[in-house]
């Protein structure tokens, strides 16, 4: 099996996840840092469509998990983001299928739906479930738009052929940030929660990384089982947050207290509840028992 981006904060996850569970795992990065747990590790720049070709031909991967992105909406000229990211969903399930993989899965990401627009959001829903309408507002959300719909391109040319699906990850959080490390945006899990300002550009979504991992070995596992061609949401069962969503979506993200009201308690803004239909998969870790 192949995971791309095997060496960042998801990747680093779902190299071991797979790996524990059977699975031997080649990461492949523009860095050839070491994984304990992969069988290999290979440097290549897979915006290269000839590296992507020639890193399935030494390998021959019956799988792919792609995960290789630049991360973090902004972090780079809005132009880079969209070359870079959609470049490499395209090269990547391009090889992939050419060289005769098995099944692949993509990474998407839940900004495809558009919340935190400059222009103004409204959800038409609340739990955000995978029918939602996506209504993307920058370059990083359009690019993992573009990849869901490259997932999507290659099903509908060889339809069983290859199995593909791509999921989008809420807010990833490794093991060491449970700790006291910096998440992507630079504080601390512990003050994203105490301050409802840093959750709510997320709708207060996240994910332990290690669930990920288990996700996609569920995924993997039962590929031929589903229908080909889905896109999962993948998130934790609880909001990051100690208030009941209802009453913080409205004060700190904009959203129709209407709309929210449902969200109370613990309940998350993003449904989960295809990938428990199809799959059988729900995430095993909360913030309530992980920080420590």
């Amino acid at each position: 099996m192949l995971v791309t981006g095997g060496a960042g904060r998801l990747g680093r996850s779902v190299v071991d996840g797979l790996a524990d569970a059977g699975h031997e795992v080649v990461s492949v990065d523009v860095t050839a840092a070491p994984l304990e747990k992969a069988a290999a590790t290979f440097p290549a720049d897979l915006t290269d469509l000839g590296q992507a070709y020639g890193v399935m031909a030494r390998y021959r991967p019956d799988a792919v998990v792609h995960l290789a992105a630049i991360a973090v909406p902004f972090s780079r000229p809005e132009s880079v983001i969209h070359a870079t990211n959609t470049a490499l969903a395209y090269n990547v399930l391009q090889a992939a299928v050419d060289s005769g993989v098995g099944t692949v899965v993509t990474a998407s990401s839940p900004t495809v739906m558009g919340y935190g627009s400059p222009a103004g959001w409204a959800p038409r829903c609340l739990p955000l479930d995978e029918d939602h309408p996506a209504r993307p507002w920058n370059a990083y959300g359009l690019s993992k738009l573009a990849a869901e719909q490259t997932m999507r391109m290659f099903a509908a040319q060889h339809g069983d052929r290859v199995r593909l699906a791509a999921f989008r990850p809420c807010f990833v959080i490794a093991p060491e940030e449970w700790a006291g490390a910096p998440t992507q945006q630079g504080h601390t899990v512990r003050e994203r929660i105490a301050d409802p300002r840093h959750g709510a550009v997320s709708l207060f979504n996240y994910v332990d990384a290690r669930d990920c991992a288990d996700f996609l070995d569920t995924l993997l596992g039962k590929a031929g089982e589903v229908p080909n061609g889905e896109v999962f949401f993948v998130g934790a069962q609880d909001a990051l947050a100690e208030a009941p969503l209802a009453e913080l979506l409205p004060e700190f993200s904009g959203v129709a207290p209407e709309l929210a009201a449902g969200l109370t308690g613990t309940s998350p803004a993003f449904s989960t509840a295809k990938a428990e239909r199809l799959l059988g998969w729900t995430a095993s870790r909360s913030w309530r028992t992980e920080l420590r």
